[in-house]
C-alpha cells in the first residue's frame, strides 16, 4: 500500500462531513472535479473503496481508519502550530465529542466550560451504549461510553457510576402503585422512556419483575423534558439519582430499594493532542467530584 496523502484524507473527511461530493468542494475550496480525483487516487493508493456511492454516503472499514488519521492529523497540525509560532493565538482547535443525553444534563457542561475559551467544541448527543459506533468511525476523537474495552487505536478510562432511581409523580403513585410497586402492577403502569435505545427501564422491569413485560410506553428524546413528562404523571421513569436530589420537585421514588447503576467510560483517541487531552482530564476531574466512584475491577 502507498502512502496516504493527506490531501487526500482531508478530502474523504469533508465528503462524510458535508455528506456530498459537491458539498466537500465547496467546503475545501476546491472542484468537485477535484475532489473526485483525489478520492479515486485514495482508493488507488490503499487499494480498495474508501466510501460507499450510496445515500447517504458512508466510509468503509478502510475510509473510517483513513478519516480517524485525517482527524488525528488535523489535531496535531494544531498543536505544532501552536508551539512554533505560541505568540500568536491562531485559529480554535475543533474537538468533537460524544456524550450521553443524560450525562450532558447533569455533570458534563461544567467540565466543558473549563476548556471552551481555548477549543471549538462540538458535542454528539447519543446514548452511551451507542456512542463508541462515531467514535470508530472517525466523526468524533472522545466519548462518554458505557463500554470498558478501548476501541482499537483508543484508550478507556474509568469516570465513575451514574445512579439512576425510579420515580413517578405523587399522583401517579396513589393511582398505580398505592399497594406498592408490585411486579403485577410494573406490567401494567406507563412507562416514559427517553428514546427506543434506552434499555433503563427495561433493566429495572427484569430487575423486579423477573418476566419479560410490555407496559404501555412513551417516548421523549429531552433530558429536561423526560423529567417533565414524569412529573405530570405521563407514567414513571428512571432519572439519574443527582438530578433527582437537586430538584426533588413533585417526584417521588416510589421504590426506595431499587436502582440501576451504569458505570461510564471515557475514551478517547490514544494519539491525539494537547487540546484532546486538556479535555479528557477536565472531564475526569469533573467526574470525581459527580459521579459515584468507579467500582473496582477484582
Amino acid at each position: 500500500m502507498k502512502s496516504v496523502d493527506q490531501a487526500q484524507a482531508e478530502a474523504l473527511a469533508a465528503i462524510i462531513d458535508t455528506g456530498s461530493f459537491e458539498a466537500a468542494a465547496s467546503a475545501l475550496s476546491v472542484s468537485p472535479s477535484a475532489i473526485s480525483q483525489r478520492i479515486r487516487a485514495l482508493e488507488v493508493a490503499v487499494g480498495r473503496p474508501v466510501v460507499t456511492r450510496t445515500r447517504p454516503l458512508r466510509p468503509t472499514d478502510a475510509g473510517e481508519a483513513i478519516i480517524r488519521f485525517a482527524r488525528r492529523l488535523e489535531l496535531l497540525s494544531a498543536d505544532l502550530a501552536t508551539e512554533l509560532d505560541s505568540a500568536r493565538e491562531g485559529p480554535r482547535r475543533r474537538i468533537t465529542i460524544v456524550v450521553n443525553g443524560d450525562s450532558l444534563h447533569t455533570w458534563v457542561l461544567p467540565a466543558l466550560a473549563q476548556v471552551a475559551d481555548t477549543l471549538q467544541l462540538e458535542i454528539l448527543r447519543e446514548d452511551e451504549d451507542y456512542s463508541l459506533e462515531l467514535l470508530r468511525n472517525g466523526t468524533a476523537s472522545a466519548a462518554i461510553t458505557s463500554v470498558a474495552s478501548p476501541v482499537q487505536g483508543c484508550s478507556s478510562r474509568p469516570l465513575g457510576v451514574m445512579r439512576y432511581v425510579p420515580v413517578c409523580s405523587r399522583g401517579f403513585r396513589d393511582t398505580w402503585f398505592a399497594d406498592g410497586a408490585t411486579p403485577e402492577r410494573l406490567s401494567l403502569a406507563p412507562v416514559v422512556l427517553f428514546d427506543r435505545k434506552d434499555d433503563l427501564q427495561d433493566q429495572y422491569l427484569r430487575s423486579r419483575t423477573r418476566r419479560a413485560v410490555d407496559p404501555p410506553r412513551h417516548y421523549l428524546p429531552a433530558a429536561q423534558e423526560f423529567a417533565d413528562a414524569v412529573r405530570l404523571g405521563m407514567g414513571w421513569g428512571l432519572v439519574s439519582e443527582a438530578e433527582w436530589r437537586s430538584d426533588p420537585r413533585d417526584l417521588v421514588r416510589f421504590d426506595p430499594r431499587g436502582q440501576v447503576d451504569v458505570p461510564l467510560y471515557w475514551q478517547q483517541w490514544r494519539h491525539g493532542s494537547t487540546a484532546l487531552a486538556a479535555v479528557g482530564d477536565a472531564v475526569l476531574r469533573s467526574a470525581a467530584l459527580l459521579l459515584r466512584p468507579p467500582v473496582r475491577r477484582r
